[in-house]
């Protein structure tokens, strides 16, 4: 078996990234030669590759295939759901999604993004920009990606023409301006060939950027959680049965966003119930202060009426409560909508009914234009708005996207039908 890198991951960060493009600019042998080049493949794996790209009648050895996992995928030579992978270099951890290229796969497009720190959009250098590269801009701007990288893949059959980049750069840039986005890295690349991916090459001299896993490394996320907001869901109330701790009672969750400290004056919401936070408990002790997204048992001054879905947030800064809002809602399921049904939103480790009050629109993910329908379809994205029977704690989702985020359930079924995103309440 071949030797991998042994790798202390004790104090690496994790990150979460999305590659998404049109059908065949090469997502998966991106991310292929990612693991091959970083040496985080065995050599099993490697061998079960070369016997599948050689039964196809390749001379090299086909790397996308480390990510498209399901059988049905290989014999069609298409990525059909989302392939989740692991690797890790010495100075990060790494989930990858490889998202559907496909546009009957947008509902996949959306789930895989909806945890990414970063997406990198491919582009084959041949074909420009295309009605599917602007689809996966919108919705990576949609979901709040924070970090984006297009990739211009493909250099190799362009004659590695500095050209061709700029005038990608140009067209993208256009759309991507009226989405917002800002600050992207655009990279000049070669899946097949290695160029620029962990290794520079020497077929690009033209181009002074960063390699894409330089990039990849060295991307700042510090920031991508939201620190001002104190967001703790209340998942279980611990009351040990037990001589000496008969009188504990602690709030246990992870925490959202935001930070605490022992001290700290917090509202217990829906509820507005106030209190000071006495103790923050941890598997290894006691803590003063505890941060996003830490997992930690809560305990508080008073004895107050606390459960399962109500939210501790600090007092001097409130998320809405309300029984009433709008978002938008990217429909996952092949029935469609029915506003005339009751559904179950679940909004953190709340679960509550919900009707549709009324859909304000359908988005044209190709066009971004907005169109009048009665229903959303799967695969639809469109802003609706929502009554609830009981309150929910809630922000919007630009701000704050684990308490701005929920998703919708069939009563009947106990499938997941919609995922949303709550809108500000200017919008």
């Amino acid at each position: 078996m071949a030797e991998v890198k042994k790798i202390s991951l004790e104090h690496t960060e994790l990150l979460r990234f999305i590659t998404a493009g049109s059908v065949d600019d090469g997502k998966s042998t991106l991310i292929g030669r990612l693991l091959h080049d970083s040496k985080s493949i065995f050599e099993d794996q490697l061998s079960a590759i070369a016997q599948t790209s050689q039964k196809r009648g390749m001379k090299d050895v086909d790397l996308s295939l480390l990510t498209d996992g399901l059988q049905a995928e290989r014999e069609q030579g298409i990525t059909i759901d989302v392939a989740y992978r692991y690797f890790a270099t010495p100075k990060r951890k790494f989930i990858i999604a490889d998202t559907p290229g496909h546009e009957q796969y947008t509902r996949n497009m959306v789930t895989g993004a909806s945890t990414a720190n970063l997406a990198i959009i491919l582009i084959d250098a041949r074909k420009g920009v295309l009605t599917q590269s602007r689809r996966h801009a919108y919705l990576a701007s949609l979901v709040g990606i924070p970090h984006l990288v297009v990739a211009v893949n493909k250099m190799d059959l362009v004659d590695y023409s500095q050209e061709v980049l700029e005038k990608i750069q140009h067209d993208f840039s256009i759309f991507a301006d009226k989405l917002g986005l800002k600050n992207i890295a655009y990279i000049p690349m070669s899946a097949l060939n290695g160029d620029m991916v962990v290794e520079r090459g020497d077929r690009l001299p033209w181009y002074e950027g960063i390699t894409l896993m330089n990039l990849l490394e060295n991307v700042s996320i510090e920031h991508d959680i939201n620190l001002e907001d104190f967001r703790f869901p209340v998942q279980l109330v611990c009351r040990p049965q037990t001589e000496e701790l008969h009188d504990f009672r602690g709030y246990m969750g992870r925490i959202e966003s935001g930070y605490i400290n022992v001290g700290d004056a917090i509202t217990v919401l829906p509820s507005r119930l106030t209190s000071h936070v006495k103790e923050i408990v941890t598997y290894d002790g006691f803590l003063t202060h505890a941060v996003a997204p830490q997992s930690v048992t809560l305990t508080i001054e008073d004895h107050l009426d606390i459960s399962r879905g109500d939210m501790l947030v600090k007092s001097d800064r409130l998320p809405r409560v309300t029984k009433e809002f709008t978002a938008i809602l990217c429909w996952l399921s092949e029935r469609a909508l029915d506003p005339k049904r009751k559904y179950l939103i679940k909004h953190s480790t709340r679960i509550v009914k919900a009707l549709v009050k009324q859909i304000d629109y359908r988005v044209d993910v190709n066009t971004l234009n907005h169109e009048t329908v009665n229903t959303l379809k799967m695969n639809d994205i469109g802003k609706v708005k929502l009554n609830v029977q009981q309150d929910l704690v809630c922000d919007d989702y630009q701000s704050n996207h684990a308490t701005g985020s929920f998703i919708v359930i069939d009563e009947a079924s106990n499938n997941t039908v919609a995922a949303g995103m709550i809108c500000p309440i200017k919008d």
